[in-house]
């Protein structure tokens, strides 16, 4: 009598191996949903819209690669900056503020300077990077 010989199953025609791979998907999509960081939420303008910004309610702030922030060349603290821009809030309620920045300026002088826009609720804010010819 003879003995019959078993066939091997090869593990990549059992339908094991995509069940697996379907649950890892959905694992990780499961997980990318909840590691959203959301950061600085910006209204942006549409696309080819104009607004019209009358210059006098422009409040113009450089950051310097110091730290040191000026407004109309005038050097300035984070907390008098705050209170200027909480008075003029008060005058102009469409104020705009920009904020000039230096290319090799602190990553946290920034925050700090954008965190005080967004906790006064200034509406109209703008910043830009200072070119070298500037």
């Amino acid at each position: 009598m003879g003995r019959k010989k078993r066939k091997r199953i090869d593990i990549a025609d059992s339908g094991a191996l995509s069940d697996l791979a379907f649950l890892l998907i959905i694992f990780f999509i499961v997980i990318a949903v909840f590691n959203v960081n959301k950061g600085f939420m910006l209204g942006l303008p549409k696309k080819n819209s104009t607004k019209i910004v009358n210059t006098l309610d422009i409040v113009k702030v450089k950051l310097e690669n110091s730290g040191v922030l000026k407004i109309d060349d005038n050097p300035i603290s984070v907390k008098e900056l705050e209170d200027e821009i909480s008075n003029l809030l008060n005058e102009r309620p469409n104020l705009t503020f920009l904020l000039k920045i230096e290319p090799d300026v602190d990553y946290q002088s920034v925050v700090n300077v954008i965190e005080i826009v967004r906790k006064l609720e200034v509406e109209n804010f703008s910043f830009s990077m200072i070119e070298a010819s500037e």
